[in-house]
């Protein structure tokens, strides 16, 4: 539940503050007749990432034994890709973005109503379609998939809730700490679903050593724990991994983690936007 929370809440709150920013343009340049025409692009996006859940569960479910393995660490694999560019690409591209949405959006209200609804689309699209992969690949290795759509749930909420306080100007969050903080988490949540895709691919038998386990904390980490379960359910830290699985997740998590961290990688100092309105 509670990587699905953080994605819920990050992947959300990103896709909330870009329609805010695309409201607060429309409301600024007096255009809310086309209002109606973003919340529609911002629907259809929605809809496309339910459906692109729906069919890799579909597709999933209706799988062999070892192509089901097989599936579900090429999507393990995938995710981890996407969250990883995503996590820098918001570093980078944060402070320019709402920029570049008002004037995609300027030159959409010029050609016509079916611009506004595809600029919309497409801004919001991105993000459902990461948050539908990222959490699929994360909850792979949940007995019951109750809890991971709770979590995920609560996170979209509060991440509407809180876009909602930014665009108000009600709430006022330092974004480039919570993005900073919510990155650090991603990567190590990202580690351990390539950990979990590595397993998979060992289950499939595409890689040896699925039994050459790298450790054994098994009289340490009570599997019974809620602390085993939150390691567990967080980062997919198990009691005997093996030594591919550990490979793979020190190999993907410490140099991320040091480029993420590294100074010099960093966007320039300067105020994090406050409010949507106030980078609007």
């Amino acid at each position: 539940m509670l990587a699905s929370y953080l994605i819920g809440l990050r992947e959300g709150l990103e896709a909330a503050l870009v329609v805010s920013i695309l409201v607060a343009f429309l409301v600024k340049s007096d255009r809310r007749d086309r209002l109606p025409l973003v919340w529609a692009g911002v629907g259809a996006a929605a809809v496309l990432s339910v459906a692109f859940g729906a069919l890799l569960t579909f597709t999933a479910a209706h799988l062999d034994l070892q192509q089901q393995e097989l599936f579900e660490a090429v999507v393990s694999i995938a995710a981890t890709v996407f969250v990883t560019s995503m996590i820098f690409w918001m570093r980078t591209a944060a402070r320019r973005m709402s920029g570049e949405l008002r004037e995609k959006l300027g030159e959409a209200l010029r050609l016509g109503p079916v611009a506004v609804v595809v600029v919309a689309f497409l801004a919001v699209a991105r993000e459902g379609l990461e948050t539908t992969l990222l959490w699929f690949a994360a909850v792979q290795g949940a007995t019951t998939t109750a809890s991971p759509l709770i979590g995920i749930t609560l996170g979209l909420l509060t991440s509407v809730a809180l876009g909602w306080g930014l665009y108000r100007s009600a709430l006022r969050i330092n974004l480039t700490t919570f993005f900073t903080w919510t990155g650090l988490l991603l990567i190590l949540v990202a580690a351990g679903i390539l950990k979990y895709g590595v397993h998979d691919l060992q289950e499939a038998g595409f890689l040896p050593g699925l039994n050459t386990h790298a450790f054994d904390i098994s009289g340490v980490l009570d599997p019974g724990a809620w602390y085993s379960m939150v390691l567990g359910g967080m980062f997919n830290v198990t009691a005997q991994p093996s030594v591919l699985e550990t490979v793979a997740w020190v190999a993907y998590a410490v140099p991320v983690l040091v480029l993420f961290l590294w100074p010099g990688g960093r966007t320039p100092a300067g105020p994090a936007p406050q409010s949507a309105q106030a980078a609007s």
